[in-house]
């Protein structure tokens, strides 16, 4: 059987990947190894990023009645918070959601787009040429099929099995320090103020379920495969709170560590990876999810424009060139603060690290350093390196969710605009005539153009008259040239360059 792209893993990044290739037309079949969808929830929220991902894609309403905004998050649980409000964004918030939640969301979209899920299929390993790769599934009866794939991206965790068969080394630092955290449907509420006083994260969930994560100073050396078992937990609350907050019914029980590793490459051949099989790291400010799903919001535009064969050269490489940065980015600040904890619970380091710690919360309370820290964990502060020197300093970053009006329409956000994961074309003067036309006859299935005639102001915008966004919400291209014949020529180079040779 074959198909254009296998995704291996149905978490959150491969189910988000899927959608956005099916948007494209790309025929996509994801094998996921569980039987059933995930019922407990490593990862509980959204951050503003992934929220505008989202919404760029028309899917916000669906995730917002489920979930509960939060402004402020932490940065190594730190006292002083980081203020997602303060940032530039319509989505200053992180969306306390659990994972469940979003997984049955994806799915539920993805299905919508006509995307097979095959549960129970184990990926046992694939071998690829230079026109795609065949996948072994072993399914639910034990039964080996071949699929053949043009292309195959591993979205299966830590130990990704796309990664290890395509060879892609897997560089980092082994687990030294563990984790546990628990999910309780009877607690004593009297007790949680203590606990968090106490440096235990404690987080209310659904149906009156409560989790609690923490570090115990003489359980942090036990490795993560140890399984965690009641009494244990009990034990650890007691040394850590004073009492066991009352917990019972334990719902799940499990222990993380904080090996560290970031993929030497995202890319072999015909394989490629996006995930946790790219990245994984402690989950210190819960940026691992999120840093999955905007991996799939970065690939799956440009494998699309692979498979449908319009993609200009070099387009898929920069997956990699973008993405893996970012990775690094995220274990690097992972690896900070889970240094930053660890050494309060190492008695000779326990006085100074108290008083670094006591550093960092003062310095957050610095307005700019508590942007700079709040924009990188919410990945607002992403930004991708400009393909050719001297672009607009808008090239790479974000486009503002801007409100605007184009000729004959009624207001719109640019997001809005963004449902069809297509570029966008806007010419934000409302003088370029030629450049409907222009658009339409040349790249008219893969950029929509809009003349605008009015909009909302916006300080990074100031100047620019044409501007060329990304399927994934990015900048292209802009320009703030005010010739007309000068910025039809510029727009044609540009449209080339991202879009393709004209059709």
């Amino acid at each position: 059987m074959n198909v254009d792209v296998a995704v291996v893993g149905a978490g959150p990044t491969g189910l988000l990947l899927a959608c956005e290739l099916a948007l494209a037309g790309v025929r996509t079949r994801v094998f996921e190894r569980r039987t059933e969808p995930q019922r407990d929830s490593r990862a509980l929220s959204l951050h503003p990023r992934s929220v505008e991902v989202i919404d760029q894609r028309g899917l916000l309403d669906r995730f917002l009645p489920l979930g509960r905004p939060v402004p402020g998050w932490h940065f190594a649980q730190l006292p002083t918070h980081l203020d997602f409000s303060a940032l530039d964004s319509r989505h200053g918030y992180s969306l306390f959601l659990a994972q469940a939640h979003t997984e049955a969301l994806l799915a539920e979209r993805a299905r919508e787009l006509g995307v097979e899920i095959e549960r129970g299929c184990e990926v046992a390993g694939l071998r690829q040429d230079g026109d795609g790769a065949e996948v072994e599934v072993r399914g639910r009866d034990g039964s080996v099929a071949t699929i053949r794939a043009r292309y195959v991206v591993g979205c299966d965790g830590g130990r990704s099995v796309v990664r290890q068969s395509a060879g892609i080394a897997f560089p980092g630092t082994d687990e030294t320090l563990t984790g546990v955290l628990g999910d309780f449907a009877v607690t004593d509420p009297a007790a949680l103020d203590v606990a968090r006083a106490r440096g235990v994260l404690v987080a209310p969930m659904e149906d009156g379920v409560v989790r609690f994560v923490y570090l115990d100073p003489e359980r942090i050396r036990v490795p993560s495969g140890e399984p965690v078992t009641l009494e244990e937990f009990r034990a650890s609350l007691t040394r850590l709170c004073g009492s066991d907050c009352g917990v019972a019914e334990p719902r799940w029980l499990s222990r993380f560590g904080n090996a560290t590793r970031l993929a030497e490459s995202y890319r072999a051949g015909r394989v490629l990876l996006a995930g946790d099989a790219a990245h994984i790291h402690f989950p210190a400010a819960g940026q691992g999810l999120n840093t999955g799903l905007q991996d799939a919001m970065n690939l799956g535009w440009k494998l699309a424009a692979v498979v449908n064969g319009w993609a200009p050269p070099g387009l898929l490489d920069s997956y990699d060139a973008e993405r893996r940065p970012v990775g690094q980015s995220v274990t690097e600040n992972t690896e900070v603060q889970t240094l930053l904890a660890e050494l309060t619970l190492v008695p000779q380091y326990r006085r100074p690290a108290t008083a670094l710690r006591a550093l960092f919360a003062e310095l957050l309370d610095m307005p700019q350093v508590n942007r700079t820290l709040a924009a990188r964990v919410s990945a607002l502060g992403t930004a991708y390196p400009p393909a050719t020197p001297g672009a607009d300093p808008l090239v790479g970053h974000r486009m503002p969710d801007i409100g605007l009006t184009a000729a004959g329409s009624e207001a719109v956000r640019v997001y809005e605009l963004l449902q069809a994961a297509r570029y966008v074309h806007l010419d934000l003067t409302g003088d370029a005539p030629d450049l409907g036309p222009t658009v339409t006859a040349g790249w008219g299935s893969r950029v929509t153009p809009v003349t605008v005639t009015a909009r909302d102001a916006h300080p990074d915008l100031d100047g620019v008259t044409e501007i060329l966004v990304r399927p994934d919400g990015h900048v292209a291209w802009a320009t703030r040239t005010t010739d007309v014949r000068a910025r039809q020529a510029e727009r044609t180079e540009a449209l080339t360059a991202w879009a393709g040779t004209p059709s």
